[in-house]
């Protein structure tokens, strides 16, 4: 009897790794087992709520695997611990990394939530182009300092520096050379990967990669929590369809082309959540921009009766009055939203604050029920 509990034990552990090795959003078990290294145990995997583009692995001794959707691993170690061989597509660093240079600007609203924007050392963003307080007060005291873009960074001052992890966002992707570099000269890259998210939630979820890179899951988690909060809330309360707005959302360009987003982006599907029905469907594909331009004999058609105009001034630059976006475009003063005057704009910090999705929908939802909520993210044009 004490031989047979022994096999079936064997048994039952054998199928558990079996099972954590073969799943992963990146696939795990295709490319290959899930490393170890002396005192960390078998890897066990934690379950997302809603992202789909990253899964986490964690070792005994406070080590993590995080591996996304591209199929690329990043081992966190705790100090003074080494790995074996683990892989040509595994990068190796040590448990909160503090002198991070950060080219993927939505990635520091991460470590500002987790009060970490201290271990960002170099930005690919002057000064003036962070919306984030700490990001931008940290440049103005010397503590972060400008190390180029992420398709040319300075090299020498990330090697100088000390440079411990490069975040990149996916565009890194159309300069290969950036990662061919980076490795040569042993720093550490990681690609974030969290606006490929089908969700707008799972783009929050991705919190908890940055909280495991930074060595406080546990906090990642209740950060995440307090965003799905809202999400919760507002599906509670859902509104019968016959009272749901059609709704715009768009820029005009220093070219005047006007560009909307596809139906697969977050923030039409933030719109669609709050309330909304966006009036254009541009289905995704492979290409990695979010983002259309369409014709203005086809944005008149389609968007001159709309209810709500939201205007999107994260790229063209602000504006504070109906007139200055007619200016924009003639056209625009025949929109019915224009001559009822329900046209909002977003403010300029909106795509840097991802950990605010939460409280961005709350603004989406009260501009689409008439609440008397004063927005934070969305303002009127008067």
């Amino acid at each position: 009897m004490r031989r047979m509990k022994r096999i079936t034990a064997l048994f039952c552990t054998a199928v558990m790794l079996v099972n954590v090795c073969a799943c992963g959003n990146g696939g795990a078990g295709q490319n290959g087992e899930l490393p170890v290294y002396e005192g960390s145990g078998a890897p066990v995997k934690t379950e997302n709520d809603i992202a789909e583009c990253f899964t986490i692995y964690e070792y005994e001794n406070g080590g993590s695997l995080i591996e996304t959707s591209s199929g690329d691993r990043l081992l966190v170690l705790p100090e003074g611990v080494t790995a074996g061989n683990t892989g040509d597509n595994t990068t190796v660093i040590t448990l909160s990394p503090d002198r991070v240079y950060m080219a993927a600007s939505a990635v520091m609203c991460f470590y500002d939530a987790l009060e970490k924007t201290g271990d960002i050392r170099f930005s690919s963003l002057e000064a003036d182009d962070w919306y984030i307080d700490s990001a931008r007060e940290a440049m103005e005291r010397g503590d972060m300092i400008y190390a180029g873009k992420y398709r040319e960074p300075d090299y020498e001052t990330l090697l100088s520096g000390g440079c411990d992890l490069s975040v990149q966002s996916t565009m890194t992707e159309h300069v290969p050379e950036v990662r061919e570099k980076l490795e040569e000269l042993g720093i550490p890259m990681f690609v974030d990967r969290s606006s490929y998210e089908p969700h707008p939630l799972g783009r929050c979820e991705w919190i908890k990669v940055y909280a495991h890179i930074c060595g406080c899951p546990e906090l990642g988690d209740k950060l995440y929590a307090e965003q799905k909060k809202h999400f919760d809330e507002l599906s509670g309360n859902e509104r019968d369809n016959t009272a749901r707005k059609t709704a715009v959302f768009f820029y005009i360009s220093s070219a005047g082309r006007i560009v909307t987003r596809k139906s697969g982006d977050y923030i039409t599907k933030m719109i669609e959540l709050a309330g909304g029905d966006n009036v254009f469907d541009f289905p995704g594909d492979d290409n990695a921009s979010s983002s259309v331009t369409i014709e203005p004999e086809q944005f008149y058609t389609a968007a001159k009766n709309a209810d709500v105009i939201i205007y999107n001034c994260t790229i063209a630059g602000e504006i504070s009055t109906l007139d200055e976006l007619i200016a924009k475009n003639s056209l625009l003063a025949d929109f019915k939203a224009v001559r009822e005057g329900n046209v909002w704009a977003t403010d300029r910090s909106l795509y840097q604050e991802i950990m605010k999705t939460g409280e961005i929908l709350t603004d989406f939802s009260a501009v689409f029920t008439g609440s008397e909520r004063e927005p934070e993210y969305l303002y009127r044009l008067e």
